[in-house]
């Protein structure tokens, strides 16, 4: 099984069909026409002629996660300090309301025998941030896999997010923001390390 298949198996249960496997363009589109002609809308305005086409491709580009490799190395060096990447921006979509959030997500281990490139720590992110999500679960994923294919001494995994669920509709909290973390090993157990890691990404506790 390749990695990108073992990715796979451990996302979330609401998830989209890969692009490569035959998205069904035509039929997402008939159904934002559906859907807006059942809400009154007239789509025989020029400006929304091709907006069930445009919403169709929104949705098909936030729900598709793009694939990566995800590299890892020998620690060789016994590098035994903090990997922090902070402030990686991302969007996704509200399960329940389908509606966009977004912040940025800072994501740190502390390594074991295996490290891994930089730039995997922002594609994880983007890669489960690419469905109907719930910022929680969002969150618990990407420590997961860390731990589970890192085998690190410790992970964190904060993630900042706006809620237009929140926002533009029910209680209207416009600039509201909600925060979730995932700690594991050291990370949770030792009170220096956390607070260490807390203060990287600018919070105090």
């Amino acid at each position: 099984m390749s990695p990108i298949q073992e990715l796979n198996e451990h996302r979330n249960a609401i998830s989209i069909v890969e692009d490569d496997a035959g998205i069904d363009r035509p039929r997402a589109q008939a159904a934002i026409r559906e859907l807006f002609e059942a809400l009154r809308v007239d789509l025989s305005s020029p400006d929304l002629h091709d907006t069930p086409r445009r919403v169709a491709a929104m949705y098909e580009e936030l729900l598709t996660p793009k694939d990566f490799n995800p590299t890892t190395f020998p620690n060789d060096d016994g590098y035994d300090e903090l990997v922090l990447s902070k402030d990686i921006p991302f969007t996704s979509l509200c399960a329940h309301h389908a509606l966009p959030f977004s912040g940025v997500a800072h994501v740190g281990y502390l390594p074991g025998e295996r490290i891994l490139g930089l730039s995997k720590l922002a594609r994880i992110v983007h890669y489960y941030s690419r469905s109907l999500q719930v910022q929680e679960r969002l969150t618990k994923q990407v420590a997961d896999w860390l731990d589970r294919e890192l085998a690190p001494r410790g992970v964190g995994v904060v993630i900042e997010a706006e809620h237009m669920c929140m926002t533009i509709r029910g209680v209207h909290a416009a600039g509201s923001k909600t925060v979730t973390s995932t700690m594991y090993g050291l990370l949770r157990e030792r009170v220096a390390t956390r607070q260490e890691f807390l203060s990287l990404i600018g919070t105090s506790s």
